[in-house]
């Protein structure tokens, strides 16, 4: 049973990390700067960890500037004020960010400039074959080690990770939670300490400052684990953090 739960969890951590990490605040803000080489290590990192879940940087950081810039709007990508739930919400996400990776949707320039694409990797790393092979490894270690019925119910989780993590923040945190800011949109910080989704949940501090690291920082209690490895990585030159204004405190009796 221990060996179960630290897989699901280290799955979900890692999942998560690289998606906060490369797909969204590299290939969709770059926040930070890498070389060439290193961007593909972490191309392969990324699938690697995302495994049958595997996002694309092209397709995720396009579709993630457009929600930016279309936030609650009828353009938005993902908005629960459109979308009457949460399931007809992820479709539609599904359904665009596929034609944008496929590239069968014609998108703004403004929205493609500068993503980073490795399109061979990405083509094998989308593929059936190697979301089959990922989905075999998860069912072998349950095979191997879950130990109770109700294990098992974890399972699916593991192929619908990467879904579960955006219909958190995309759904949850533009209906639940705390504003430190007033923006064009329902954007909320969904937790207050946020040990579930590794900074992402800090949804409204990011709309106000889209190309900051540092999703937290604005409350005492707003850390941003992603952060301190992101620091961490700018210190030992693996990346070149962008130097952004501090986000002014915001005292709590002024925020909604």
């Amino acid at each position: 049973m221990k060996i179960i739960l630290l897989f699901f969890i280290a799955h979900w951590y890692l999942s998560l990390f690289f998606q906060t990490f490369f797909l969204h605040r590299y290939a969709a803000h770059q926040a930070f700067t890498m070389s060439k080489f290193t961007e593909k290590v972490f191309f392969v990192l990324t699938w690697v960890f995302q495994g049958s879940n595997y996002l694309s940087a092209y397709g995720y950081g396009i579709m993630h500037r457009m929600h930016h810039a279309f936030a609650d709007t009828p353009d938005d990508p993902h908005s629960p004020k459109y979308d009457e739930s949460i399931w007809k919400m992820m479709w539609k996400t599904k359904t665009i960010y596929s034609a944008i990776t496929s590239k069968s949707m014609k998108v703004e320039e403004r929205f493609t400039k500068d993503v980073p694409e490795w399109e061979a990797f990405d083509s094998f790393a989308r593929s059936w074959v190697s979301r089959l092979i990922w989905g075999a490894v998860y069912v072998f270690i349950y095979w191997q080690f879950a130990t109770a019925w109700w294990l098992w119910l974890l399972l699916p989780i593991h192929f619908l990770m990467s879904p579960i993590h955006g219909a958190i923040i995309n759904w949850f945190a533009h209906k639940y939670g705390y504003t430190n800011y007033k923006v064009g949109d329902t954007s909320k910080n969904f937790l207050p300490f946020d040990f579930l989704m590794m900074g992402e949940s800090y949804h409204n501090n990011h709309h106000k400052h889209g190309n900051r690291a540092n999703f937290g920082g604005v409350r005492w209690h707003e850390l941003d684990p992603t952060y301190l490895v992101i620091v961490l990585l700018d210190k030992t030159r693996i990346i070149r953090l962008k130097k952004r204004k501090k986000a002014k405190m915001v005292p709590v009796q002024q925020a909604a």
